[in-house]
């Protein structure tokens, strides 16, 4: 049974940090690329970063780039968020996901992405 378990969301005060875990379970981790997407309220499901199987090539949607990076342990089965800098409107659930098609080029639309996680509250505070 395929699993992706977020953790590590909160509240947290504008300019502070959080670190964002997935752990993946029931499925070759190591053959996936993996992504972090958010949705904020009423708005649609966005991409936010990306890292391909070996972890060499990652990604970031403009908003998140410099602020925010993307790693993965494939000993761990585990992909990492580490947002620094964090805005009021970084506030949304965050997912991970998994795509096995690990290809250099950025695939950020959610329809690319196999599996998800349930998601995890991020709440940046003014």
């Amino acid at each position: 049974q395929v699993q992706l378990a977020e953790s590590g969301g909160g509240l947290v005060q504008a300019g502070g940090s959080l670190r964002l875990s997935c752990a993946a379970s029931g499925f070759t981790f190591s053959s996936y690329a993996m992504g972090w997407f958010r949705q904020a309220p009423g708005k649609e499901r966005e991409f936010v970063a990306r890292i391909t199987r070996s972890g060499g090539t990652t990604y970031y949607a403009d908003p998140v780039k410099g602020r925010f990076t993307i790693s993965r342990d494939n000993a761990k089965n585990t992909v990492y968020l580490q947002m620094n800098s964090l805005k009021p409107e970084d506030t949304a659930v965050y997912y991970c996901a998994a795509d096995k098609y690990s290809l250099v080029l950025p695939r950020t639309k959610p329809t690319d992405y196999e599996y998800w996680g349930q998601g995890t509250q991020v709440t940046v505070s003014s």
